[in-house]
């Protein structure tokens, strides 16, 4: 028999609460302490971060959690070190050297390489990832040394910029990426570019979506806190994670028919005015007398209801 999960607290929150990782630490050690600070809470997290990295690590609480995915699809920014010379089997400082490279590049030699790690690029992930290889982990894999090959994706680097050169052997680099970039897979592959190699040796995240280090609390501040609740003063609202889609304001009594499934349709004069200006099939929030509703689509004339949140 499964393990009964407990029931939730009246005043258990439904928010979002985002953590100042720490070094050293994994993102679901994060999420299971505030889990436990929770009142039985549903718990999930935006994003992993490495045991290595710092900072932004949003925590979704009770209906935040249904909102995860909008959290996780938005840009993300980092911050990170590279440091020249080596290659590391998990492609960071916490792995072991694999192979060694006298060479270090110029500033020239550097800016002459990041246009091509810009726009859509193709990126092979870490072996030391979470990534599933017929239905296990492939860090797991690489950990017990079995051969396997990861697939190359697709993905989206905005920006990436050379911030500062700290000495011979290490530089600074800012980031801005879509869903899925590996930093650890950048940094792998720019030193394989400059014929120097290299690997992460410090790595900061600073933006997940709408969140950036602005909302973030010291992991130590929150757990003074004891437990959290629906009046925490650090636990921002659901729609926080999806300020960045556009919303559609309807009346009370629209909002109780989307909840029961029934859809809107807006023929009359002047309705189509209301909706926002997304394309048909593309999600949108709504919400009504200034809360939350959920998020629904524009098909054929009505606006149907796609997740409906209970708040």
């Amino acid at each position: 028999m499964g393990r009964r999960r407990r029931k939730p607290a009246p005043d258990a929150p439904n928010g979002w609460l985002i953590i100042d990782k720490p070094s050293g630490m994994t993102s679901t050690d994060v999420s299971n302490i505030i889990k436990r600070m929770a009142l039985g809470a549903k718990c999930g997290h935006g994003g992993t971060l490495d045991p290595l990295a710092t900072g932004l690590l949003p925590i979704a609480l009770g209906a935040a959690t249904k909102t995860v995915p909008y959290a996780m699809d938005g840009r993300k920014a980092y911050r990170f070190r590279l440091r020249w010379g080596e290659a590391r089997d998990t492609d960071d400082s916490d792995g072991s050297v694999i192979e060694t490279s006298d060479k270090r590049p110029t500033r020239d030699e550097i800016e002459a390489a990041l246009p091509a790690f810009r726009g859509l690029i193709s990126q092979v992930p870490p072996k030391y990832s979470a990534i599933k290889v017929k239905g296990a982990r492939a860090y797991d894999l690489a950990r017990e040394d079995e051969e396997f090959e990861l697939e190359a994706r697709d993905i989206q680097i905005f920006r990436f910029e050379l911030a500062e050169i700290i000495d011979d052997d290490t530089a600074d680099f800012l980031v801005d990426c879509g869903k899925g970039g590996y930093m650890r897979s950048l940094a792998r592959d720019l030193g394989q570019a400059l014929g120097c190699l290299g690997h992460i040796a410090a790595l900061r995240r600073t933006r997940v979506g709408p969140f950036t280090l602005d909302h973030a609390q010291e992991l130590e501040y929150v757990k003074t806190l004891g437990r959290i609740n629906d009046a925490c003063p650090v636990l921002l609202p659901v729609k926080t994670a999806l300020d960045d889609i556009p919303a559609l304001a309807v009346s009370d009594s629209e909002a109780a028919d989307l909840r029961n499934g029934r859809t809107l349709r807006l023929l009359r004069k002047g309705d189509l005015e209301r909706l926002p200006d997304v394309d048909d099939g593309k999600e949108f929030r709504v919400e009504a007398s200034g809360r939350l509703v959920g998020l629904a689509r524009f098909e054929a004339g009505e606006v149907k209801s796609s997740r409906v949140l209970n708040l």
